[in-house]
């Protein structure tokens, strides 16, 4: 997938259980520094081609996703590779630290 996908709390267990690895972003539309995130996370999705999956979620909308995953502030970044935690970045990431991040966890 080159492409950031919204990830809701019913489609979760189908792309958490894929065999690829899965970006997810919790983020809010309130908070100004999950915006800068986003344009950052289409430059990620648009370099790691399908060899990752990147997904948003937003906490106002998936609250249980987010306590699901321990999010106490956003944006929190979590890797996961078949539905285990691999990695958890807080605050706002640059692309190269979030591509280097896929790759060591297998991407």
């Amino acid at each position: 997938m080159s492409q950031v996908i919204h990830l809701t709390t019913g489609a979760f267990e189908k792309v958490a259980t894929l065999g690829q690895l899965v970006l997810i972003d919790f983020w809010a539309p309130w908070c100004g520094p999950c915006r800068m995130q986003g344009p950052i996370l289409d430059e990620v999705a648009k370099a790691s081609g399908d060899k990752a999956v990147i997904a948003k979620v937003n906490v106002d909308e998936e609250p249980q996703l987010a306590s699901q995953f321990g999010v106490q502030s956003i944006p929190t970044l979590v890797i996961l590779k078949a539905g285990q935690i691999q990695q958890r970045l807080v605050g706002v990431q640059q692309a190269q630290v979030l591509i280097a991040a896929l790759q060591k966890a297998g991407a």
